[in-house]
């Protein structure tokens, strides 16, 4: 089945009392629970913001490590879901299920189809 990634960027998720994001977490585990029961379920979480972050860099022909976002922007990645369902559809139920629970947007792409190796 096709994997998809549903997922936000911080900067969508707004600006809201810490009594918001508390009523909003039971929600989100109420769908990802849900997602689970369906077999669906392949991974979900939100990442630190203030967590490590860093990059690997090899185009030089040797690996550099640099603290920070490997480019400067202005959004990031705050959280993402994976999902292996049948179809486009069943991405998209889950995902405005998602941001239902949530109360900000979600993206969805699907992942592409891995190489075969021949060896």
């Amino acid at each position: 089945m096709p994997e998809y990634l549903i997922y936000f960027n911080q900067q969508w998720v707004g600006d809201h009392p810490e009594e918001w994001y508390g009523t909003r977490a039971p929600l989100a585990m109420a769908v990802v629970n849900e997602i689970k029961a369906a077999g669906e379920y392949l991974f979900a979480g939100g990442l630190e913001e203030d967590g490590p972050v860093f990059s690997a860099d090899a185009t030089s022909g040797t690996v550099l490590f640099t603290d920070g976002p490997y480019v400067e922007t202005k959004e990031f990645l705050g959280g993402l879901t994976v999902v292996d369902v049948p179809d486009e559809e069943r991405a998209r139920m889950w995902a405005g299920k998602i941001a239902e629970a949530c109360g900000w947007p979600q993206e969805v792409r699907r992942f592409g189809r891995v190489p075969q190796i021949e060896g």
